[in-house]
Order: structure tokens, then C-alpha cells, then sequence
């Protein structure tokens, strides 16, 4: 069980915990400043990642980008909110007031040694919480402004048993995300171009993706004959033919699994003729490919 459930420790924090879950939704929409701070990288960022049987990585950086706090803590008193207090928690899960204490921060501002916040806990076949007890968590909040201390997860289940792998992977998320140059968030596959050379077999297809940002990104495939197709990504206003596929576990891999559509829009097919509309299609076929899917493990509520 967790700490506080025993009964020594319920009923002295039983009160704040109700004041605390009234007046703290657990997902609002205002995340506040963002706070990042250098992060020593004592792990490769790119694969040799140590698998997580429980995450994926993108369930991991869905995590990470909407968090200016990530922390390590040890839960130090927890009260399981009753139904009527915690509305909206999904089935399967209970809704704790957590108090713990902070043993290192990844990134965000001074917190102090203790935090509060609210999780979402699965239960087991018996409707029972984890075994916990004091074991290290990660954190993946927001700051309440105007209320030192208390933070807001990012998502219900955004308070996650501490790993040796889960940590390395959430620092090499995080040391991407804090470089000025972070991939955007893909929301389109605008353009898709097939222009085929002078040899049989022989082309080139550019895909020209939007952003969230607005900043450019391109994708180039080119053909050569009796050769494998190869492609590459650029990620600035010009088109590179040299340019490689992103490494796995890497935050242009993510931003491209996750967010190109499954299949070629019609519309978003520009080539001339239908053989190189079909060439076109057969190559963004192949870059899905060669990605791999976006897997996501988390029972998101």
C-alpha cells in the first residue's frame, strides 16, 4: 500500500487533500512557464536505449513535451480520494493527493524538498492500489502559478515508477527538447512530388510536410537503378539530397512516425503524370515503412 494509507496517517492530511483536490483540477490547459536546465546525458540519446516493457518511447515524449517539471520523488503520505471527490477518474483506477519528496529534478524551477500533487492509480483484479510503499517515482507536471509546491501532472497516469531505463530515456527526451533546433510537431503532408529522370528506374520524390510552427520540413526519396530506394529528412529550408532517416528513439523519429498520415492524401499528390503519382505513393509507402509505427502502451483515460 501506499505510506499514508495506514491509518496513523490518513485522518491528519485527509482534509487537506479534499481542499486540495477541489481546488486543483487535474489536467487544466494552463501549463504556465517553462523552465529548462542543462541535463548531464549519461546515455546515448539515439538507439541502445534499454527497452521499457511498460512505455513506449512515444508514450514517454507525449509525456515530456507538455511538462515543464520533471522530477524524481519518493511519495511520502498519500490519501485515496473517495468517488465523489475525484470526478471524471476512469475505471479501473483511484485518484491519490500525493505528498512527496523531491531527491532530484530533471528540469523546472527550485520546488523545494516537498511536492503535492494529484495521480491517477491503476488497481489490480482486486481493486487494490500498488504496493508502492516509499519506492521513487518520476513526475511529469506543471507549476501552479501563484502556489509553491503543488504541481499538476500532465496527464492522470503522468506519475511513473522509477526506472534505470525509464530515466535514461526521459533524459535524452529532454536534452533534445531543450535544443533550439527541436524538430516541430508534423501536422500535414502538403505536397508530394515525383519527378522521374533520364534512365529507367531512375526519379526523385519530395515530400513537403506542415508544421506546427510553420518551419519547414521536407522529406527526399530518391531512386536509382537497380538500387533500393533511399530517403532522408531535412529539417531547414533546404531540400538536402544527402540527408539520412532519423535514428530511432530520437525526436525526429517521433515527430515523423507520429505524425505523417497512414496514407497519401489524394489531394497532396502533385506529380504530373499517374506513373509518378503512383511512384510517389509508393515511396511515402516506403518511408512509413522504413519508420516503423508510432506504438503507444499507455491505457490513456
Amino acid at each position: 500500500m501506499f505510506p499514508s494509507e495506514c491509518p496513523r496517517f490518513a485522518k491528519p492530511i485527509r482534509r487537506a487533500a479534499m481542499l486540495f483536490a477541489a481546488s486543483l483540477a487535474l489536467t487544466c490547459g494552463s501549463a504556465g512557464a517553462s523552465y529548462r536546465e542543462e541535463i548531464p546525458l549519461s546515455v546515448p540519446m539515439t538507439p541502445g536505449l534499454e527497452a521499457d516493457p511498460d512505455l513506449s518511447y512515444a508514450d514517454l515524449v507525449d509525456l515530456a513535451l507538455p511538462a515543464n517539471v520533471v522530477l524524481k520523488a519518493e511519495i511520502r503520505k498519500a490519501v485515496r480520494l473517495k468517488p465523489e471527490e475525484a470526478p471524471g477518474l476512469p475505471a479501473g483506477r483511484a485518484r491519490f493527493y500525493i505528498e512527496a519528496r523531491t531527491s532530484a529534478l530533471l528540469i523546472g524551477p527550485d520546488l523545494g524538498e516537498s511536492t503535492r500533487f494529484l495521480a491517477d492509480v491503476p488497481l489490480d483484479a482486486r481493486g487494490k492500489p500498488p504496493k508502492r510503499g516509499k519506492a521513487p517515482v518520476l513526475v511529469l507536471a506543471r507549476t501552479v502559478p501563484e502556489r509553491p509546491g503543488e504541481l499538476q501532472l500532465v496527464a492522470p497516469d503522468a506519475m511513473l515508477p522509477l526506472t534505470p531505463a525509464r530515466e535514461a530515456t526521459l533524459r535524452a527526451i529532454l536534452t533534445e527538447t531543450a535544443q533550439s533546433d527541436t524538430p516541430p510537431a508534423i501536422t500535414a503532408l502538403r505536397e508530394a512530388l515525383h519527378v522521374s529522370g533520364n534512365l529507367a528506374g531512375e526519379g526523385e520524390t519530395q515530400l513537403f510536410l506542415g508544421t506546427a510552427t510553420g518551419a519547414p520540413v521536407s522529406i527526399s526519396v530518391l531512386r536509382r537503378p537497380g538500387q533500393p530506394a533511399t530517403w532522408g529528412v531535412s529539417f531547414t529550408e533546404i531540400v538536402d539530397s544527402a540527408a539520412r532517416p532519423p535514428l530511432p528513439a530520437t525526436l525526429a523519429w517521433y515527430r515523423l512516425a507520429c505524425g505523417l498520415p497512414r496514407r497519401m492524401p489524394e489531394r497532396a499528390n502533385i506529380s504530373a503524370t499517374l506513373a509518378d503519382r503512383r511512384i510517389a505513393a509508393e515511396d511515402y509507402a516506403q518511408v512509413l515503412a522504413d519508420l516503423g509505427p508510432c506504438l503507444r502502451k499507455r491505457a490513456t483515460p
